[in-house]
């Protein structure tokens, strides 16, 4: 494949070794000179300092002592002595052994001379001689030889007024040095491109083919086939990210399998949305019945009262007392409309405050007191004690005022109404139980929507429109709490829980 990891591998590894090759020769050529100067240079300085410090030339341990110098650290070395004249110099050699008219002699003769008559101040070094380095006791040149072609290193220094070391390196030979290293490492670079291309077309092969079976299991799990498992052999990253992908190829069957049941809970959901939509026009129906009775009771009297057909004063204020009632119960079902809808879109949100909710329950009975007295209904409160919550007061207050007004329409006679408040945990439950006729089981779930009436007839006869424990749910919904209706022994259980606080 042309953009496969191994053909990159070994695009990488042939790069890397060419440029590896490439910087070598490169450093060789333009940093080995300069650096084997530099060490060759301190080299024949270390020797000057050895050779200075020696106490003598003349004893036979000495005289090895500068051939190991001198072999070891490949330099010419010199050691003489000078008596001269202004026209001649002679030299008296300490090391090694030069007879005056040897050739060896000769061949030093005029580079000695140079450096003497330059150090008595007869004549000056020429420009060929060029200074790399020097104190008081010594001096170093570079220099081009040409009797014989080559560069050298030399050093000329004092023993003392007298006596002179003259130290000798040919460094030609680096250049030399450097051009076959060069050709080497050329040879080297292309061997190991080959050999690098040669190997990593195997081992690349033994990397890639766990990679595409992992890939063709990819691939099968895209078309949902999750029986299909990688055969884990390594503890490697390999072996890793097979246990990852079996791993994955199960929680997918998983999900997948999740997906299917979300799947026909949304179908359940999407016909609870069409029965959401019958309801809804039943809720504009309702309203439409709801307001039509009292507008039409109050067009008619208003009529009446128009066109004078009344002329007794009692029946005019009948008639006004209709008129002024079907109002009150028009303003107030719109009332608690607006308010059931600002409580189910949010708009207003709860102020929490903390408050004695047993203190806010003796409120709502008190303010119900003559109901109850023209029932004749009994009231029994459990709780006497403080029971401190958090919520907000006015909309717990709606609550409460709905369940206890609920419980007196539909107590029986000389009945009893029970006000529970119980702590469980970090909640407390508040319920209000009233002796009477049951709810029928499969109406629990509905009481709670929108002018949803159990006994409509009897809801007429008290003024209900059933939307009083639409409101409790929505109210219960913006404090996140539950709240809920059972049937008990002898009547019926409306409750809802609070957060507790510390007294």
């Amino acid at each position: 494949m042309k953009h496969s990891i191994r053909t990159r591998l070994i695009i990488i590894l042939a790069s890397f070794i060419v440029i590896f090759v490439a910087a070598n020769i490169f450093m060789n050529i333009s940093f080995l000179e300069t650096y084997y100067t530099h060490q060759k240079k301190n080299v024949l300085i270390d020797v000057y300092n050895d050779v200075r410090d020696m106490d003598t030339y003349a004893s036979e341990e000495s005289y090895y002592y500068l051939d190991s110098l001198s072999a070891n650290n490949g330099v010419t070395l010199y050691v003489f002595s000078i008596t001269s004249d202004m026209i001649w110099n002679y030299y008296n050699f300490s090391y090694p052994d030069v007879d005056s008219g040897s050739t060896a002699f000769n061949i030093i003769k005029d580079r000695l001379d140079n450096y003497v008559n330059d150090y008595y101040g007869w004549s000056s070094l020429d420009s060929s001689y060029q200074e790399i380095a020097g104190t008081d006791n010594y001096q170093m040149y570079k220099i081009f030889d040409d009797k014989i072609g080559s560069n050298y290193l030399e050093l000329f220094g004092k023993v003392n007024r007298t006596t002179f070391i003259f130290l000798r390196a040919n460094y030609q030979n680096i250049k030399e040095s450097a051009a076959v290293t060069n050709k080497f490492i050329t040879y080297i670079g292309i061997l190991a491109v080959l050999l690098g291309v040669l190997a990593m077309f195997f081992i690349g092969r033994r990397f890639t083919k766990p990679i595409l079976e992992l890939s063709d299991i990819a691939d099968r799990m895209a078309g949902l086939d999750f029986d299909a498992k990688y055969d884990v052999k390594t503890d490697d990253e390999i072996g890793r990210l097979g246990k990852s992908m079996n791993m994955l190829s199960s929680q997918l069957e998983s999900t997948v399998s999740e997906l299917k049941s979300a799947n026909n809970e949304l179908q359940s959901d999407i016909k609870k949305k069409m029965q959401i939509d019958e309801m809804r026009q039943e809720f504009l129906s309702n309203v439409s019945h709801e307001l039509k009775t009292p507008i039409a009771l109050i067009q008619g009297y208003a009529e009446g009262l128009s066109d004078g057909v009344i002329d007794d004063a009692n029946d005019r204020k009948f008639y006004c007392d209709v008129i002024i009632d079907e109002a009150h119960k028009m303003n107030r079902m719109v009332r608690r409309l607006l308010d059931l809808n600002q409580l189910e879109f949010g708009t207003d949100k709860p102020d929490m405050e903390r408050f004695d909710v047993v203190e806010l329950i003796k409120s709502v009975v008190s303010a119900s007191d003559i109901i109850f007295k023209q029932k004749n209904v009994n009231l029994v409160m459990y709780e006497p004690l403080p029971v401190f919550v958090w919520a907000e007061e006015y909309l717990v207050e709606e609550v409460l005022t709905n369940y206890v007004s609920n419980a007196l329409n539909h107590v029986n006679d000389s009945g009893i109404i029970r006000i529970y408040t119980k702590r469980r945990g970090d909640v407390v439950r508040i319920s209000v139980v009233n002796t009477g006729d049951k709810i029928p089981e499969d109406e629990l779930d509905k009481i709670w929507v929108k002018f949803y009436k159990v006994d409509k007839a009897r809801t007429r006869e008290y003024g209900g429109n059933g939307i009083g424990l639409s409101i409790v749910k929505a109210v219960m919904n913006t404090f996140n709490r539950e709240c809920g209706v059972n049937n008990c022994d002898d009547g019926v259980e409306f409750w809802f829980e609070l957060e507790c606080a510390k007294n």
